[in-house]
């Protein structure tokens, strides 16, 4: 029996001495998670429940030089509720008035918002979903209803903001203005003025701020010392018209539409400044519709065709080879190099080498190049490379596309090499980088890059300003340049572009016509394709604008050539521009004083400074005018249309903030 008990207490005696020790691991642990892990534990448990998200930054707005928006960044606001916020007492004294506006805002009946609010504070919900996705106008309305005018800490108000990109004007040009989006991945697409100028100018500083899990996946954001603000970016002002764009825009989607042409650009250049007032490009769809599908202008590298006979004339001109009266045989309209036979419509015989380029014959061309520069290719590629033909433009836009003006020693190089490149074949160049180099010649020679941008602007704050910026000072001789103009008038007075004249207009430029996809030539002879285009400038006696125009694969039964496809394009955008005014001289400037206008200007201007923070009436005003006086106040504008103001967002009298968006509308 006493050995029995002396068991049983060893046992105890162990079981205690088991949990005396498993007791003070327990308190060894406490102490080290207490005073050796503690710091992370309790920063773990604070990632668990309280998280810090970025509040995205509002992107800059992006102006044309007329002072339209072209890309502005648009509030839209999610309204929610912590229905566990509002005392019982407060809850249930609002909750019917708040659900007969909630009824009359989105069409739902009180009954089914009375419902639903009830539901979510029974399930303890703190962040239950009103509205998504709501403009400012809206979101001032929601959160003067009953409950939600009492705030975060009465009445449960939750919003939270967001920022969407739109396009006022649309579809025109959005390729040109662009876009910065990044994926899930993290990859990021810049393409455009957007693009370009996003990380420097319009993408601003993102903030701070923390939200605290509430359960089931559910953020709410709190508010806390270190809360961090979001700067906006910066404002962007382009060179491009709204005017001048719409023109080109709807020139080139008529002629595109009839043609049943797959894609094509135009792009209209300042001839002193080398701005972009411009460019539109537009691709078929499979269902035949045209869009903004790529920036071909700046991107699509090819063979020039025709167009780049003046580069060749004008390099043998340069290089006092031949003079315009060098008489050159075109014979009959097909002649042999090199056992290949090039061909003209038709045959010219005996003309000289300016009627040869007027009537873009390319026997004329090819000889021209291959008997002067056959034994000494090289001569004529550094008179190429002299004018940065073989060069990029180094533009802001992403993609631009690479010229190749192929050289002996490189793979495409042969004996045919020359006479074909004398007429825009066995090379390749952009629509933009043509018309860099015609620009060149209507500005007297000098050649200046193409600029999209011309100032950033903080509200009325300059960051940073674009000038013009010069290539090339003189591409050649005053003689030379006299010379290529003489011939681009007469290609349209007397040339291949003679269906484009009319008295009442200069004009000036040259026509082009290239086989394109043409390599399996016994295939290409089944299903014909080529590129129509046609360069020059405006009007002839003091040019104003240069212009491109280049559209792929019309239809061979519309028609190919360059001056009936692409000519009416550049001419329409030309007459357009001018209309009633044949002499550019005439019109010395499109500002119009009205006294009546002025006064009332004046009248809200002192409103504005007087009252920085009172919205003043701005319904009747111009929109520039309206525009710049709410601007001056801090606020950012989102207009809708072009006139007179006939209704704001932000009434008469009400207080506004720094950075608040107001809508006007145009009659």
């Amino acid at each position: 029996m006493a050995k029995n008990e002396t068991n049983i207490l060893n046992r105890l005696y162990f079981v205690a001495g088991c949990m005396f020790i498993f007791g003070l691991a327990v308190v060894f642990k406490l102490l080290s998670i207490q005073f050796v892990n503690g710091d992370k534990y309790r920063a773990l448990a604070g990632e668990r429940s309280v998280k810090r998200v970025t509040i995205p930054a509002n992107r800059g707005n992006v102006y044309s030089v007329n002072g339209n928006l072209l890309a502005t960044s648009v509030p839209k606001y999610d309204i929610r509720i912590d229905a566990m916020t509002p005392s019982t007492k407060t809850f249930n004294k609002y909750l019917k008035p708040l659900s007969d506006s909630l009824a009359k805002f989105s069409g739902k009946s009180s009954n089914y918002y009375q419902k639903a609010i009830k539901k979510a504070r029974a399930n303890k919900n703190r962040y239950y979903l009103l509205a998504r996705n709501v403009g400012y106008s809206d979101y001032l309305r929601l959160r003067s209803f009953p409950l939600l005018s009492l705030g975060a800490f009465k009445g449960g108000l939750i919003v939270e903001q967001n920022t969407k990109r739109e396009h006022p004007m649309g579809g025109i040009a959005q390729r040109t203005i662009g876009y910065e989006r990044v994926d899930d991945k993290g990859n990021v697409t810049r393409p455009g003025i957007d693009g370009a100028f996003g990380m420097k100018y319009l993408r601003g500083k993102n903030g701070h701020r923390l939200k605290q899990k509430i359960g089931k996946g559910q953020w709410k954001p709190i508010r806390d010392a270190n809360e961090i603000e979001p700067q906006d970016g910066y404002d962007v002002y382009t060179t491009i018209d709204v005017n001048i764009q719409d023109i080109a825009h709807h020139a080139l989607l008529e002629q595109l539409e009839f043609y049943e042409a797959e894609h094509g650009s135009v792009v209209v250049m300042e001839v002193k400044t080398g701005e972009i007032r411009a460019i539109s490009n537009l691709g078929r769809t499979a269902k035949g519709n045209y869009y903004e599908k790529l920036n071909y202008a700046v991107g699509e590298s090819h063979e020039p065709g025709s167009t780049f006979k003046l580069m060749a004339i004008m390099a043998a001109l340069e290089d006092k080879v031949i003079d315009t009266s060098t008489v050159v045989d075109t014979q009959n309209g097909s002649k042999r190099f090199y056992r290949r036979t090039i061909t003209d419509t038709r045959g010219h015989g005996k003309i000289s080498a300016a009627r040869a380029f007027e009537l873009s014959s390319n026997i004329g061309l090819a000889s021209i190049v291959d008997d002067h520069y056959s034994k000494n290719p090289m001569k004529f590629i550094k008179r190429l490379d002299s004018w940065g033909l073989n060069s990029f433009l180094e533009l802001p836009i992403v993609g631009e596309g690479k010229p190749n003006i192929p050289r002996p020693g490189d793979e495409n190089w042969s004996r045919n090499a020359l006479p074909s490149m004398a007429y825009g074949y066995n090379l390749s160049l952009t629509p933009l980088q043509t018309l860099t180099f015609y620009n060149a010649v209507a500005n007297d020679g000098e050649m200046v890059k193409p600029r999209f941008i011309r100032e950033v602007k903080e509200l009325d704050n300059e960051i940073e300003t674009f000038e013009k910026e010069v290539i090339n000072q003189q591409i050649c001789s005053k003689e030379t340049i006299e010379a290529a103009q003489e011939m681009l008038k007469n290609v349209v007075v007397r040339g291949t572009g003679r269906k484009l004249y009319t008295k009442y207009f200069s004009m000036a430029g040259k026509t082009g016509t290239a086989r394109t996809d043409y390599k399996n030539y016994e295939e290409w002879k089944k299903d014909r394709k080529y590129v129509s285009s046609f360069a020059g400038y405006f009007p002839v006696e003091n040019p104003k604008y240069s212009c491109i125009v280049v559209i792929h694969k019309p239809s061979i039964k519309k028609g190919i050539y360059g001056a009936d496809v692409s000519g009416p394009v550049f001419k329409k955008v030309a007459q357009k521009i001018f209309t009633d005014t044949p002499i550019i001289d005439i019109v010395e400037s499109l500002e119009v004083k009205n006294a009546k206008v002025d006064k009332e200007y004046h009248n809200y201007y002192e409103v504005a400074r007087t009252y920085l923070t009172i919205m003043p009436d701005v319904i009747g005003l111009p929109i520039m005018d309206a525009v710049a006086l709410c601007e001056n106040m801090g606020l950012k504008v989102k207009m809708k249309g072009v006139g007179a103001v006939k209704s704001q967002s932000i009434p008469k009298g009400q207080k506004v903030k720094k950075n608040q968006t107001i809508v006007l509308e145009v009659s």
